[in-house]
């Protein structure tokens, strides 16, 4: 591995750094507070109450869904142990209420899914000399290879929309039995199926013979086949192929996300969201592709079948770098775009305003780009803002001209400022990807600090909650401890690791950059240690490592990917002249003089000495897919 030491004197420290560290501090005390007040001894949450209304697991292992990316970053070094410690303890509560089968989702639906296994794929890249998680990783992958239950190998389709551990699922929900006009959070989101005589409107549902015929109707037509969100299942298998390279991961994955291009290719390029039991799509839903348990036309649309597909999209491209594969992800984006029209979030009905009030602040009356995110009989509907996350992650796959492009597109029509970073945080801890893009390019020179601080803030926010709650914690409501989780990863993985946050349906989380400390060989900045990645190039990538402290050398390996998939060819560093620290009689230190000088490199590490108080910018040229990703030992 190529050794390189940094020369240039810090000087005084940029106010980026300083923020970064204090927010690596508070998110270290905000961990542990939240563990002392919402977790027992043995890792599980203090809950008591009653699950009746919940057929899924993920809201319990939520609360702590970035705690191992953290880690990576730079967070303690207990972090880690403290994550396996809680997904131990929310497994042994959950097998004990019912939802887990052999530490498995006993059957949900894959938009739930893969939330909770944000934790568990965290676990596996951050530790992957752990052999129980590599048992399990295998052992939950094998779920859905040909043989299983779930998965049908002759029409390459998952058998339901609700699968896992005990196989496929069939029905919906127990608590949608009657789906009644009662249901007030569901209401957004319209009647279910449109097309049942007598019901057209919420408000029919009001009686219960017509709340009991939704129910029966969606158990056997929504509640059967394949969906498209089923697409998220794909990173069970990529999790296990990236312990150690099993074909039979990759084949499965690629052929059940090639059967899903198949059907868009047939559909004029619009992915379906459903497909029936003898494999057609549209076969319980009258010929149509729209329709599906989390799917165009109901609840969510956009946001869920867009978010599976980008998963299923960077899926296929770990597994085999062609950017071809990116089909299934950039289809759905393209399909709605074509549709978009100019016009305000608050001017506009949709059925997550309050998303993008808080997004686009004092900008929401401001004409902007809204695309459609759902698709009934009547044509595209639910125009909201394009949700970002999306289509970076395309981009963050590819580095292509043709996914930088769809970004210039988004933000020539926008009707908002992309440089305004607004102190905001959603559930998926996402959302500031426009005032990150902005930075990238060189027009929003003052993220860095305004992110971090922002950062800083929304911890400040959460530990304030977190003292002030007064809640019986055996009856909260089962979102209470997400809601309160203190740990922030977004402002540390765009910083840090030129990566936006991990795609919260079930993304893995193939970061831009990684770093090991080599004198604690674990994943991670140093102590004291600051990095800022300022650009990103399809051939490489510009960052800053510098060393905060005053009398400790901090060795740190930057690393091209997280997976080690890519290579360094060169660098081109910056080096100090003579003249530092000059003469003790003056009252001021010298002017600081810097060269730049390339440097061989040929691998993906690199090992950077760091003495106190020095500081090195690094603009790595880079080959990107030169080995097979893989989870990297340290």
């Amino acid at each position: 591995m190529r050794e390189i030491t940094a020369t240039v004197p810090l000087g005084a420290p940029p106010a980026w750094a300083v923020l970064e560290r204090r927010l690596f501090d508070a998110l270290d005390e905000a961990w542990r507070a939240f563990a002392a007040r919402y977790c027992g001894p043995d890792g599980r949450l203090i809950y008591h109450g009653a699950t009746e209304d919940r057929d899924g697991a993920d809201d319990f292992y939520e609360a702590f869904f970035n705690w191992p990316a953290l880690y990576q970053l730079g967070g303690a070094d207990d972090l880690l142990d403290a994550a396996k410690h809680h997904w131990e303890g929310v497994t042994a509560q959950l097998t004990e209420l019912g939802y887990l089968v052999d530490e498995f989702e006993r059957g949900y639906d894959w938009f739930h899914q893969g939330e909770s296994l944000l934790l568990f794929y965290g676990i596996c890249a951050a530790d992957p000399r752990d052999e129980r998680y590599r048992e399990r990783a295998r052992r939950f992958a094998e779920l859905y290879l040909p043989g299983s239950a779930n998965y049908d190998a002759d029409l390459d389709l998952i058998r339901a929309p609700h699968n896992g551990a005990g196989g496929p699922r069939y029905g919906m929900q127990r608590e949608w039995a009657s789906y009644h006009a009662g249901l007030t959070s569901m209401r957004p989101y319209g009647l279910p199926l449109r097309d049942l005589p007598g019901i057209t409107t919420w408000t029919d549902l009001a009686d219960p013979g017509n709340a009991a015929r939704m129910g029966a109707a969606m158990s056997e037509r929504i509640g059967r086949g394949d969906v498209a969100v089923n697409l998220a299942a794909t990173s069970l298998a990529v999790n296990a192929w990236l312990y150690d390279g099993d074909d039979r991961y990759r084949d499965w994955a690629l052929r059940y996300i090639g059967a899903w291009q198949e059907r868009a290719a047939a559909n004029d390029g619009v992915l379906p969201d459903n497909v029936g039991p003898s494999g057609k799509v549209g076969e319980l839903h009258g010929g149509r592709w729209y329709g599906g348990n989390y799917g165009w036309q109901w609840p969510h649309g956009l946001y869920s079948v867009g978010a599976a597909a980008a998963v299923a999209a960077v899926n296929a491209h770990l597994l085999t770098g062609d950017d071809a594969t990116l089909a299934i992800g950039r289809d759905p984006l393209e399909s709605v775009y074509a549709h978009a029209r100019q016009a305000s979030v608050t001017g506009t009905e949709m059925s997550t305003s309050d998303r993008w009030l808080a997004e686009l602040g004092e900008e929401a009356g401001q004409p902007t780009m809204l695309v459609p995110n759902r698709h009934d009989d009547g044509g595209w509907f639910d125009f909201q803002p394009p949700q970002l996350g999306l289509p970076v992650w395309l981009w963050q796959a590819s580095r292509s001209a043709a996914d930088a492009d769809r970004l210039d597109r988004l933000r020539a029509s926008s009707g908002y400022d992309w440089t305004t970073v607004r102190p905001f945080r959603n559930k998926e801890e996402a959302g500031h990807e426009a005032p990150w893009l902005e930075y990238l390019r060189g027009a929003n020179p003052g993220f860095p600090e305004a992110m971090l601080a922002t950062a800083l803030g929304q911890v400040q926010r959460r530990m304030t909650l977190i003292d002030a709650d007064q809640a019986d914690l055996a009856t909260v409501h089962v979102h209470h401890w997400q809601r309160l989780n203190p740990v922030l990863t977004e402002a540390l993985l765009q910083l840090v690791t030129g990566t936006p946050q991990v795609l919260y349906n079930g993304g893995l989380l193939p970061t831009r950059l990684a770093y090991f400390d080599a004198d604690r060989h674990r994943p991670g900045l140093p102590a004291d240690v600051a990095a800022l990645v300022d650009s990103v190039r399809p051939d490489g990538v510009r960052l800053e490592l510098l060393n905060l402290g005053l009398s400790r050398t901090r060795r740190v390996v930057v690393q091209a990917g997280a997976f080690g998939e890519h290579d360094i060819d060169r660098a081109l560093v910056t080096g100090a002249e003579p003249g530092y620290p000059g003469d003790p009689r003056s009252y001021t230190a010298p002017a600081i003089s810097e060269a730049e000088r390339e440097v061989a490199v040929g691998g993906p590490r690199l090992l950077v000495e760091l003495p106190p108080g020095r500081r090195i910018r690094l603009d790595l040229h880079t080959t990107a897919r030169v080995r097979n990703p893989s989870h990297q030992h340290y």
